[in-house]
């Protein structure tokens, strides 16, 4: 999905800066599902605002630059909705954990071990995190939030019932690789 797809769905929720925006991405709503950084988030907001799907207002700031605050228009709800029934690519997980553990014949047990533990330990945690609905969630994300702590609880379930397949095959002892 293209960036200023993602602009355009950050300012349904109302009005935001890039930093916001950006935010949305790193722990905000949007952080479970895709990517956006500054360095693409500013670009795509400086050609939606050519094209007049955005509009850009200057909040002066004492002793910084102006804050750029933006503002979907009618003309850029449009075009959300119009890639928003575009095909969808199909999803892509990326896991530093499962990476290293296709190696885990090559790693001490206690390491694998520890790895296991850690990735519970956070997937609990988000657990919690996804039980409370947020106050202002709208039924799509309250959809996204009740699916995501089901894939958690499922992942949780599975590591805890088969983490003794790959414990089993990590090493004794440290390994030299």
């Amino acid at each position: 999905m293209q960036v200023t797809t993602l602009c355009l769905g950050a300012l349904v929720f109302g009005d935001a800066t890039g930093y916001e925006i950006n935010k949305m991405f790193e722990d905000g709503p949007f952080s479970h599902f895709l990517d956006a950084s500054y360095g693409s988030i500013y670009p795509a907001l400086m050609r939606l605002a050519e094209e007049g799907l955005v509009t850009c207002k200057a909040e002066a700031q004492e002793r910084r630059p102006d804050k750029k605050i933006y503002s979907l228009t009618g003309k850029g709800r449009l075009k959300l909705r119009d890639a928003l029934q575009q095909p969808i690519a199909d999803d892509k997980f990326r896991s530093e954990f499962l990476f290293t553990l296709l190696f885990a014949h090559l790693l001490p047990r206690n390491r694998v071990r520890t790895m296991v533990d850690h990735r519970l330990a956070a997937m609990k945690q988000k657990l919690i995190e996804l039980s409370q609905p947020g106050a202002e969630d709208t039924p799509g994300m309250d959809f996204a939030r009740q699916y995501g702590y089901a894939i958690y609880s499922a992942s949780i379930d599975f590591l805890e019932n088969n983490r003794h397949l790959i414990e089993e095959i990590a090493t004794e002892e440290e390994a030299h690789v």
